[in-house]
């Protein structure tokens, strides 16, 4: 691909509005990048008041009590990893490391810090474009937050209050309405599938979020959306059909497991951090425990999966058996009739002994038939050689145990008879 544009995402997709009240710093610049239209790049800044404004994307700290939140959109495809990787560093570089890249995207769960930096990820191993793969990484500093998702997470970003739909006042639309060309009354029309998808959401849309004030809000804000991320999948996979709902419950249980491993380990180094709050540090801990609930409610799931897999296969084998059944009485019948057949259908010309041309030869299929029983009692001489071979050598081994006894117990009473002539016995 050659360069080209890539502006910064800031309408459409339910993900991004404009500013709650204006931009920082006027019209959103662009950025230059080798894959237009492939990666979806969001800058904020937050004034560390409860406002926000969108940004260009330059990849600078914040100063004071304002920081920086940049979050890159991987895009769900078949590409490989280190397809991704060139992604972020082509976004990324400069200023981030190729130690921050690797440890942004790599496979696995991972906390630690990189270059100074808070760096933690749940990264699952997987196929990108599965739903059932997540993706989510932080690099965290005092005054900056860079986050990488693969695909969109909901609720991750912000939009205005007033372009909430929840606070909408919805009215139904009335097929027999349009044909009579009656007037509806007044409202947002919601499609029936658009209140499929709000009745299985947890969590309210983006327009509800709170602005971080810090960046302790920020990055229990990402982790809060990851969770929330991982119980809609859930509740997607309680109407998926049965035959995948195995293989997807073991990946979004490695999810989570994962997070399980991770996040603990995010609360103990941001406690060290004297500009991480005490609050967000019980949130991030009731984040944990919805985490580990999430956890035994999908395991308690895949254990029924698995309950539920046992009687089909009990079930499947019982009908086979029963199929093997008849079709085994069923050859009990036809067995003799066609072995009668066979043998009597015979066509015996020109084998050796039955001279059926030769006038004196009268016993050519009597022949025949010696010959078979004698190639028959071969095969089954061959099947039962080495059951015979060890029958006997088991046999010779059992015998020559006993005769060795036999000899040494003569040999004792011997020495013993000899002993007791002389009047003690050594022991």
């Amino acid at each position: 691909m050659g360069k080209g544009e890539l502006s910064i995402d800031t309408e459409g997709d339910d993900m991004e509005g404009e500013s709650s009240s204006r931009l920082r710093n006027g019209e959103v610049h662009s950025f230059r990048s080798h894959y237009p239209g492939l990666v979806r790049l969001k800058a904020y800044i937050f004034d560390g008041l409860g406002d926000y404004y969108n940004k260009e994307w330059d990849l600078l700290e914040g100063s004071g009590k304002e920081f920086c939140w940049y979050h890159v959109e991987i895009p769900k495809g078949n590409q490989k990893l280190s397809q991704s990787a060139q992604y972020l560093i082509d976004v990324l570089c400069p200023p981030l490391k190729l130690q921050d890249i690797l440890s942004l995207i790599s496979n696995g769960p991972y906390c630690g810090h990189v270059d100074g930096a808070l760096v933690f990820r749940v990264n699952s191993p997987g196929p990108p474009s599965s739903k059932f793969t997540f993706r989510l990484a932080a690099r965290v500093t005092e005054n900056s937050v860079i986050t990488v998702s693969l695909g969109r997470v909901p609720r991750l970003g912000f939009s205005p209050v007033g372009q909430s739909l929840l606070s909408e006042i919805p009215s139904v639309e009335s097929p027999g309405a349009k044909q009579s060309g009656m007037r509806e009354r007044e409202g947002i029309v919601i499609k029936e599938h658009v209140l499929e998808f709000l009745l299985t959401m947890n969590h309210s849309e983006e327009a509800d979020n709170p602005v971080p004030k810090s960046v302790s809000n920020l990055v229990v804000h990402v982790v809060d959306t990851h969770v929330d991320h991982l119980e809609d999948i859930k509740q997607y996979l309680d109407d998926r059909r049965f035959p995948k709902m195995h293989l997807d419950l073991q990946r979004l249980l490695q999810v989570i497991t994962h997070g399980e491993q991770v996040f603990p380990r995010v609360k103990e180094k941001c406690c060290a951090k004297d500009w991480f709050a005490s609050e967000d540090i019980s949130s991030l801990e009731e984040l944990i425990g919805r985490l580990r609930r999430l956890k035994d409610n999908v395991g308690f799931i895949s254990n029924r999966v698995n309950a539920v897999q046992a009687g089909l296969d009990s079930w499947q084998a019982e009908q086979i058996n029963r199929k093997l059944y008849y079709l085994s009485f069923l050859s009990i019948i036809f067995l003799p009739l066609s072995i009668i057949t066979g043998v009597f259908g015979m066509n015996v010309g020109g084998v050796p002994w039955t001279g059926q041309r030769d006038p004196e030869l009268v016993d050519g299929f009597r022949n025949v038939m010696l010959v078979c029983l004698a190639t028959l009692a071969l095969v089954f001489l061959c099947f039962l050689f080495p059951f015979l071979y060890s029958r006997i050598t088991a046999w010779r081994r059992q015998k020559a145990s006993k005769r060795s006894w036999s000899l040494n117990r003569r040999s004792f009473l011997k020495r013993t008879v000899a002993r007791d002539r002389e009047g003690y016995l050594c022991l």
